[in-house]
């Protein structure tokens, strides 16, 4: 029997034909058209928007070490999480799946729900943002003012599940941050913060920085930044600042997947009650748990030292930046060290800058303040 009667034997009951070639061609033009232009016009946002600047925090020049921040908060959304969401955009795009007139929700109450809106306003697609009921008015206006719609719940621990849910009632997409923020951003390089920092600091005195300080939310740009470094083969250190009532510090330090937060975060943007999959712990070097207080006694040093208001988290990693360099003059080092100002401190000037909420946290930020007046006059860091 030669081979096609072989073949044909498979085919159709009773007869000598072989089995045809099952075809299915969802190639929709219309559909592709409008994906390259989404896509361009996502791309368009980074040239457009250019880069953003590298800031040095004064310290005394004697001590041979230069301390840097990268000012973050100068994208057109204001903060770190810019990056971010172009990144989702990117993803959720080249992977077909973000759709025309198909909704896009995200867990946020934050930086990220301000960003991901800006970009759906952009390509022309919905955006619903899940948060808890008790998100500050000023966030819900910087929200909707991209066009975007915010959808409340009242426990924030049920943020996630109510985003997923929401996305399936719709036919949409949940653009899960906590998932994809690892990796949705090209770590080899295409202009990601880790790239453009190396790029920035090759004409200072010590081009390659001894430590990054960058905190974590997501946990996406600590391996961004980590993978970077590992990949082109820098001798630079990664070190990430925890805030109170979050479990990445204590599921770093013990190997626990599992670990837990019972409540969240007061340093808005940073800190998860659970180890979210976007938080890679190998590629980190160091962490620390910082206070809530020293956080925002050191984001009150910054607008001393250089004029500039800052969110929370911004003094979370300058805090840790401040002990390290502590540590640098203590031992003789030189070198620089960078970390990040993530957002603009205007957005809590009722919170961070208000002495009448820290009065209500019972917070008392004096020890702290009083800690980093010592450190910068003196260059010992006092216990």
């Amino acid at each position: 029997m030669s081979p096609v009667e072989q073949a044909g034997t498979t085919g159709a009951a009773g007869t000598n034909q072989p089995a045809p070639t099952i075809d299915v061609d969802r190639s929709d033009p219309d559909y592709r058209a409008w994906l390259k232009e989404a896509v361009r016009k996502v791309q368009a946002d980074a040239t457009r928007s250019a880069d953003t600047h590298l800031l040095r925090f004064p310290l005394p020049e004697r001590w041979g070490i230069d301390l840097y921040l990268k000012d973050e908060s100068t994208h057109p959304t204001g903060s770190l999480k810019h990056r971010l969401a172009r990144s989702l955009f990117l993803y959720g795009l080249c992977n077909g799946w973000i759709r025309p007139d198909k909704p896009l929700i995200e867990a946020s109450s934050g930086s990220t729900a301000v960003s991901e809106a800006y970009f759906a306003s952009l390509i022309g697609v919905p955006f619903i943002a899940v948060m808890p009921r008790t998100t500050s008015p000023e966030k819900i206006r910087l929200i909707e003012f991209q066009g975007a719609q915010c959808h409340f719940v009242d426990d924030s621990r049920m943020m996630y599940e109510e985003a997923a849910a929401l996305a399936a009632r719709t036919g949409g997409h949940y653009m899960d941050q906590f998932t994809y923020a690892e990796r949705a951003t090209d770590w080899r390089g295409n202009n990601n913060i880790a790239e453009s920092i190396y790029q920035q600091m090759r004409l200072e005195r010590y081009p390659e920085p001894a430590w990054i300080v960058a905190t974590a939310g997501t946990g996406g740009t600590s391996a961004t930044i980590a993978r970077y470094v590992h990949y082109m083969q820098y001798d630079t250190r990664i070190c990430v600042p925890d805030p109170e009532n979050s479990c990445f510090f204590e599921g770093w330090t013990t190997g626990n997947a599992l670990a837990a937060s019972d409540c969240g975060s007061r340093i808005e943007g940073i800190g998860r009650p659970r180890m979210e999959p976007s938080f890679v712990p190998g590629v980190i070097d160091r962490m620390m748990k910082v206070p809530d207080a020293a956080s925002i006694a050191a984001v009150r040093a910054l607008e001393n030292a250089i004029g500039r208001k800052a969110g929370g988290s911004t003094g979370t990693g300058l805090w840790s930046a401040l002990k390290i360099v502590a540590e640098m003059v203590a031992q003789g080092r030189t070198g620089s060290v960078v970390t990040l100002i993530c957002d603009p401190g205007e957005r809590y000037l009722d919170k961070y800058y208000s002495d009448h909420w820290l009065a209500e946290q019972g917070l008392d930020i004096a020890p702290y303040s009083a800690a980093i007046d010592e450190f910068l006059h003196s260059g010992s860091w006092p216990e």
